[in-house]
């Protein structure tokens, strides 16, 4: 990332700039994260399409076991949906950072804030905002 870049990024009020290497930073995280999010997705997905293969075989299990595999597949799509959700917003975050829009609050258009996205990179509202979504 260009220091110019950086710079552009909008900050609260009391917040250095952004520099070039913070946003490196940030953006390797989220990068290394999309890495391990995808790898975790795929072995997911592996194991989903072989328990719905033993579902298939398992036709004669009782009530329970039929359940407890019912269970099991119903928690791992759960989890690879999650999965998929934060590699979805790790992606949004990344093209942000490239069209020189993160760290703009999505609802009120002000800046996020600098040390809110360095602990939460994919954040997209302010902390105001965000805490009016969690009332409703």
């Amino acid at each position: 990332m260009s220091t110019a870049t950086a710079q552009r990024l909008p900050v609260r009020e009391g917040e250095d700039l952004w520099t070039s290497a913070e946003l490196s930073e940030v953006r390797g995280r989220l990068q290394a994260e999309t890495g391990e999010l995808t790898a975790e997705i795929a072995t997911a997905e592996s194991q989903i399409a072989e328990r719905i293969n033993d579902a298939a075989e398992g036709a004669g299990d009782d009530q329970a076991d039929a359940g407890a595999k019912t269970f099991e597949r119903e928690q791992a799509m759960a989890l690879t949906y999650n999965a998929r959700d934060l590699l979805a917003q790790n992606e949004r975050a990344i093209i942000r950072i490239d069209q020189g829009t993160y760290g703009v609050c999505e609802s009120c258009g002000q800046a996020i804030g600098k040390a809110r996205l360095q602990a939460f990179p994919r954040a997209t509202l302010c902390v105001r905002c965000k805490q009016r979504e969690e009332r409703r």
